[in-house]
């Protein structure tokens, strides 16, 4: 919500030497996030003046069309003598009024104005546009033509409130009250201890029988409606610069006289209202349900569907509006633009000023995905009482700017309620701050924010209807706690009761992370959320499992509305912005939770909040939610080791992304079994299946290698980028948790070496699996050291595969005979699987 301090001050008679940022301050300590002050005009410096344009002649020669004008600035300039300026603007003609900036004035950003020789002619100044003046489009796409009564020589910075500053405040979902000037006017009355002057406090005509018919159909969703009617608006009339300008200072474009009165009125009360063009209005106005199917052209031009559960504004012919969030094209207003293009103006209008159940209006936003200036305030909640009061200033403004004619026919229809109210006990702030405030503080704050108190020991509090979230005494608790001062608040540290310290699930997974942080990686924690478009770019088969995601039903963002299902998407995605922002050497790791759906669905039961929830409760809900397996992944591209004089770098490497799955496999004490393999992302030649045993079983619990050049160029990835990633929990399944002290031998190894040649396609694992199986128990290591393929030694399609194989028994020191024989014995089993033979 933007707030001009200008506009503030009509209705608080703030301290004449408050600035932006000293309200700010109040503000935020009253509860009130003010993000930022904006000092509109800090930097501007006349002469800034109205001008009246004499003459305009066209310019010939040139790619665009150019003007050179002479205007009247009055004794703005001096001299008295008119003006020549070149302007490259069509949309103001001969007589028209217009913004002249002089030579020796400053635009925003500091832009300096003096004459120059520019286009054959030389321009002593600038006609100005909105954004120039960093106004914001005022929807002409030109420059600022002023009302023809405006004078001559006016200094425009005054007449155009071009000097303000413009508070930004992040109003929360609970304080609807705060999306208007109405709201924020309140709390720094309060925060200042000054008087208000509320804006909605105007004299109101009581309803008759004259009013324009109106039938609600459903008064849960419309609990009041008030229509007015104003006829013999007139055709030429502007909405006036005041007007504009407070309407830009908000964020608003001006647009019409009659919806400009309407925005400005919901800016102000908060209470969202619409114009509808009485001549196209047919018969009664109503409020329903939406008919499956119907349909309705809204005011952005955009044919919908209507829902059953869309609450619509209807009249004979059907839906003529969607309420609370945006009327419909076939009764909009029309403007003088429309008079001039053959068109007829809307002379006669019906003031809509209705309220509306919160949660339809949401539902009903984001299921058409159209939020509003009208939607966002309804759904957080609008004060039922000021749909009357904001009616009439309505017609009050038409009446003055339009001169139009109010009707005496007055419709107002409400369903019966009662004022809320709440018991209390006095002190129940004071339990809930730890601060003894009294019980005399505890109403005085109450009775500020509009509560009506009584009672001594025992508070019996009426909640205002413009604050809809105070809904129990923890509620008006907090009131009182944030009008003293959350800083006043003492500091006390909690006493956490003793437990029993980590799971093991969770110090596994901080020895993960740890290792992978030693082992030169980088923590990045991504979003959960995933586009299904992703998996296509990682190439993974239709029938993939991964491809099966849970859907959110409120995503943050529609272009990612599915829980992830792998950890890759992040991770490459946050490697991919590194690598662009000039970070090339990099290795990133994350260790998460990853989303699946389960085969049978259910519905999650609300849980118990008087008491601790059961393991019954906690159980059914746990099987209503997604199985989530927590998975470690790791990403790497550039330099694995970085060149200097101690020699060359290098480059990272499938083998960095096996390497970094054996450190996790490590860690949860299991045995990683790494295999030829080839799935999704990674390149099928360089892909390794990573295999766990699980009570007996293998399981394939993950990949690693460097991915695909195809997944590359869809994701916009450097060249032989890697990766890892895991299964976390089969891991720690498979591994053994207890920690395991070294043995240390008091004997001597003994260190056999062999080279034995296979097949080029046979793998290293197959042939290192066989010889420990063949070595037997005396084998305590083996290394491969070197792999060498020379086609002329070893032929065609052959490898050589070195090992060092570590022998040591744990009673005595072996005997050459002893470490030879267990070293034959490996290499014949080495030659009965895969063929392999001694290298000569």
């Amino acid at each position: 919500m933007r707030v001009p301090l200008s506009w503030l001050r009509e209705y608080v008679d703030l301290p004449a030497t408050e600035t932006g940022r000293d309200v700010q301050a109040k503000l935020i300590s009253a509860g009130l996030e003010v993000e930022t002050v904006e000092h509109l005009g800090a930097d501007l410096k006349g002469p800034l003046v109205v001008g009246q344009v004499l003459t305009i002649e066209e310019l010939e020669g040139f790619k665009k069309p150019i003007r050179f004008c002479t205007v009247d600035v009055g004794q703005a300039n001096g001299t008295g003598e008119p003006q020549e300026i070149v302007c490259g603007a069509r949309n103001f003609a001969v007589g028209d009024k217009v913004v002249v900036v002089l030579p020796g004035a400053t635009l925003p950003g500091g832009f300096s104005i003096s004459a120059r020789k520019t286009y054959g002619k030389t321009s002593h100044g600038m006609i100005c546009s909105g954004d120039e003046l960093g106004m914001g489009d005022d929807g002409s796409h030109g420059i600022i033509v002023l009302p023809p009564e405006t004078e001559v020589g006016k200094d425009a910075i005054e007449l155009l409130e071009l000097v303000d500053e413009v508070l930004d405040i992040a109003v929360t979902a609970n304080r609807g009250d705060c999306l208007s000037l109405r709201g924020v006017a309140r709390e720094a009355a309060v925060a200042y201890g000054l008087p208000l002057r509320d804006p909605a406090l105007i004299d109101v005509p009581g309803p008759n029988a004259y009013g324009y018919p109106v039938k609600i159909a459903d008064p849960a969703g419309c609990d009041r409606f008030t229509a007015r009617t104003v006829t013999g608006l007139s055709a030429e009339a502007r909405s006036p610069i005041w007007l504009q300008r407070r309407l830009q200072k908000v964020g608003m474009r001006p647009i019409s006289l009659a919806v400009d009165v309407t925005n400005y009125v919901m800016m102000e009360l908060g209470q969202p209202l619409h114009a509808y063009d009485r001549g196209l209005v047919q018969g009664t106005i109503g409020v329903r349900r939406a008919e499956e199917g119907e349909r309705i052209v809204t005011l952005d031009g955009v044919e919908r569907k209507l829902h059953a559960e869309d609450l619509v504004i209807t009249d004979d012919r059907g839906p003529i509006g969607l309420a609370g969030v945006m009327g419909g094209a076939n009764t909009e207003i029309a403007d003088h633009d429309a008079a001039e293009n053959g068109g007829d103006a809307t002379s006669d209008v019906v003031i809509e000023a209705a309220h509306f159940d919160q949660v339809s209006i949401a539902r009903t936003a984001r299921r058409h995905k159209l939020s509003s200036e009208a939607s966002r305030r309804f759904e957080r909640g609008v004060d039922p009482q000021a749909a009357a009061a904001a009616a009439q200033r309505t017609v009050d403004l038409l009446v003055l700017l339009a001169g139009g004619t109010a009707e005496a026919g007055v419709t107002e229809i409400s369903a019966p309620s009662a004022p809320h109210t709440i018991s209390v006990p006095a002190d129940h702030p004071d339990q809930v701050a730890g601060v003894t405030y009294g019980r005399e503080t505890v109403v005085r704050r109450l009775q500020e924010v509009g509560c009506d108190v009584y009672g001594q020991d025992e508070l019996i509090v009426t909640v205002p209807s413009w604050r809809p979230d105070l809904t129990d005494p923890n509620d008006l608790a907090e009131e009182v706690i944030r009008l003293e001062g959350y800083e006043n608040l003492p500091s006390t540290l909690p006493r956490p009761s003793a437990g029993r310290g980590l799971t093991s699930r969770q110090r596994l997974h901080r020895r993960v992370g740890r290792a992978l942080a030693g082992a030169g990686c980088v923590e990045a924690l991504n979003y959960p959320f995933v586009s299904e478009q992703v998996f296509d770019q990682l190439g993974l088969d239709a029938d993939d499992p991964a491809r099966r995601v849970v859907k959110l039903v409120n995503p943050l963002s529609d272009e990612e509305p599915a829980l992830r299902t792998t950890l890759l998407p992040g991770l490459l995605g946050a490697l991919r912005r590194n690598d662009g922002r000039g970070s090339h050497d990099l290795a990133l790791f994350e260790t998460g939770l990853v989303f699946h759906p389960r085969d049978e669905r259910r519905v999650a039961a609300n849980l118990p909040v008087d008491r601790r929830p059961g393991d019954d409760d906690l159980a059914a809900l746990d099987a209503a939610l997604p199985d989530q397996p927590r998975h470690v992944a790791v990403v790497l591209t550039g330099a694995r080791e970085q060149a200097g004089w101690w020699g060359k770098g290098r480059p990272a490497d499938w083998a960095d992304a096996a390497e970094a799955a054996r450190l996790v496999a490590r860690e949860a004490g299991a045995e990683l079994i790494l295999r030829k393999g080839q799935y999704g992302p990674w390149h099928p030649g360089r892909c390794a299946e990573l295999i766990v045993t699980v009570d007996g079983t293998e399981r394939v619990v993950g990949h690693a290698g460097e991915l695909h050049p195809r997944v590359l160029k869809a994701l916009g990835l450097p060249a032989r980028t890697c990766a890892m990633e895991l299964d976390l929990d089969v891991v720690a399944r498979a591994g053994n948790d207890t920690p395991q002290a070294p043995g240390i031998s008091t004997f001597p190894v003994a260190t056999q070496d062999v080279a034995l040649v296979v097949d080029a396609f046979v793998p290293a694992a197959e042939v290192e699996a066989a010889l420990r199986d063949g070595a037997g128990e005396l084998l305590e290591s083996i290394r491969l050291f070197d792999v060498y393929d020379n086609a002329e030694q070893l032929g065609e399609g052959r490898k050589s595969l070195a090992y060092a194989l570590r022998f040591r028994a744990g009673d005595r020191t072996l005997t050459v005979d002893e470490a030879s024989a267990a070293r034959d014995a490996a290499v014949a089993l080495a030659g009965e699987r895969v063929g392999a033979v001694l290298r000569s």
